[in-house]
């Protein structure tokens, strides 16, 4: 499993998704937990655009006076 992600959880923060992960994948489907290998691509806030054609989170365009 690939999830793509903001940059800024801690090191505490990403293990507990990886153990929940872990244990909701062989509650759902029976998937041992040594055979969920996941991997967190992490992005810069600017690099994410929601539609439109906007950065979504990137500060707000100066306008040319």
């Amino acid at each position: 499993m690939q999830i793509t992600l903001s940059v800024g959880r801690t090191l505490q923060q990403k293990r507990a998704l990886y153990r929940a992960i872990a244990a909701n994948l062989g509650k759902a489907v029976g998937l041992r937990p040594e055979n969920a290998w996941i991997n967190l691509v992490e992005v810069a806030k600017e690099n994410w655009s929601f539609g439109n054609g906007v950065a979504s989170y990137a500060p707000a365009e100066e306008v040319p006076a």
